[in-house]
């Protein structure tokens, strides 16, 4: 499933190469902090132990990362990848003190591991920016062992009408701190472009069973601004 605006060239590499030094800092002010909670959901959903091996995909800053080894413990097997270098870097330097980190720039669609590698597979908040998402599954069940599971963190669509709208009234206000805090609004504007074009909860469900993945659902968080998708490679 190819995702148009996601498909503009270059569109999406250099939104993320004008904010990534202002990433945490904008991710906080635009969620008020709210989307380390997520995160924290995130991983209790997934309830890890210390022997499994996690691939975190659009991993940003490490977030994702850090929150799991925080869990199991150091010296655990994370594999990070972003096609972004710029976040690759910001996230090494955030995690100094972990040596049994791997990472890789390259997208969703291509990733550079083998077949049945991780117990875990995570992504948040970057399957909304791949080019194609159908792609991006199907890799993520390549790479899963068999009797892994597959968690996506991503914006989704809220449930009860006066929350959305409330939300659309806010979402107006982020370009603006955008061009305050990073000193552009532009990247701030697809943000909530690419929001407003993502497929909602079922519609994700529908793709992740079409890449074959089982036992499919859903966790909405705070009114479904974000929701959990879970799906398990059997």
């Amino acid at each position: 499933m190819q995702q148009d605006l996601q498909n503009k060239k270059g569109l999406v590499q250099n939104v993320f190469n004008q904010v990534y030094d202002q990433y945490d800092l904008m991710n906080d002010l635009m969620s008020f902090g709210v989307h380390r909670i997520w995160k924290k959901n995130l991983l209790n959903m997934m309830n890890p132990s210390i022997n499994q091996k996690l691939i975190d995909v659009a991993c940003g800053t490490g977030d994702i990362a850090k929150i799991y080894l925080k869990s199991v413990g150091k010296n655990a097997d994370v594999t990070c990848v972003d096609p972004n270098k710029g976040m690759i870097n910001i996230a090494k330097k955030k995690l100094p003190k972990y040596k049994n980190l791997k990472w890789y720039i390259s997208s969703a669609e291509s990733l550079p591991v083998s077949n049945n590698s991780f117990d875990f597979y995570t992504i948040s908040f970057g399957l909304r920016n791949t080019k194609n998402i159908k792609k991006s599954l199907n890799e993520a069940y390549r790479v899963l062992k068999p009797g892994g599971r597959f968690l996506c963190l991503e914006f989704s669509k809220i449930q009860n009408t006066n929350l959305d709208n409330l939300y659309k009234k806010y979402s107006k206000l982020i370009p603006e701190i955008g061009k305050i805090v990073v000193g552009k609004k532009e990247p701030y504007q697809y943000l909530i472009k690419s929001i407003e074009n993502f497929v909602n909860q079922y519609e994700l469900m529908d793709l992740m069973q079409e890449s074959k993945f089982d036992k499919c659902d859903y966790t909405n968080l705070s009114g479904g601004i974000v929701s959990i998708h879970s799906g398990w490679k059997i």
